[in-house]
């Protein structure tokens, strides 16, 4: 399952084990460059562990993976994750530091001037729409869908070629949900960045997707465009995931 054009990451083969079980594979996929990738299916299917062989967290037993042009090799993982932002389930912001002082871990890490920092600090407030009065409130002090824009302006933060996102939406209210998948889609149509995003939710692949992968038990079922899912599935289980999400209330 190939795209055409180049890709920002391929998988060729990629199996990942947990003891005995398969968690994931064998895969093989092309993830297109400038474009947003859904990864779609069911809990338990692979999605976040696919997300995380991608950044390097974890590492594949068999097969080949090479990400923005570069083999992920333990030498090599460091600087891909500078090239990677990675915003997980709920944030993952540090509950002692403030949204300003999340945002500028990693530039202050790489010794970036405070000037460069603190304009960066308000390039990225702008454009995840977050009142800059809110940055030197804790995360404690801010709503969800606030704890969620400040996710994404530190996964930003250095400026990387590809962003992946774990459900980032997935424990907010709805009417908070609406509101963010309306700017994150802008965000991601402004910036032009290769994007996967992991979700269970119809509605969200939907909203977001260039491209949909479906995957169960750790399989890649069908990718394409969503609407070539819902014209053509490909078996019986992309009729039924569908079908299902059509019949929720």
């Amino acid at each position: 399952m190939t795209a055409h054009g180049p890709t920002a990451a391929s998988l060729v083969g990629v199996m990942k084990r947990y003891g005995g079980a398969v968690a994931l594979g064998p895969i093989d996929l092309d993830v297109p460059v400038g474009r947003t990738t859904v990864l779609l299916g069911p809990s338990g299917c692979g999605k976040s562990t696919l997300l995380r062989l991608i950044n390097g967290l974890i590492a594949p037993d068999e097969g080949t993976l090479r990400v923005l042009g570069e083999g992920v090799t333990p030498a090599s993982v460091e600087a891909l994750r500078r090239r990677v932002g990675y915003v997980i389930q709920e944030g993952g912001l540090f509950p002692h530091l403030s949204a300003r002082q999340n945002v500028a871990l990693l530039p202050r890490w790489l010794r970036w001037e405070t000037p460069r920092i603190d304009a960066r600090v308000a390039e990225l407030a702008a454009l995840a729409r977050l009142p800059e009065a809110l940055l030197d409130r804790h995360p404690g002090e801010l709503s969800g869908g606030q704890r969620q824009r400040v996710a994404l302006m530190r996964a930003l933060a250095l400026d990387p070629e590809m962003l992946l996102l774990d459900e980032p939406l997935g424990a907010l209210d709805p009417m908070v949900r609406a509101e963010l998948q309306r700017d994150l889609r802008e965000v991601f149509r402004t910036l032009g960045k290769t994007v996967v995003l992991v979700t269970h939710d119809l509605r969200e692949a939907r909203h977001f997707g260039d491209l949909v992968v479906l995957l169960r038990d750790g399989r890649v079922v069908q990718r394409g465009p969503l609407s070539a899912l819902e014209s053509a599935p490909s078996e019986g289980f992309v009729r039924d995931f569908l079908d299902a999400w059509r019949e929720a209330p």
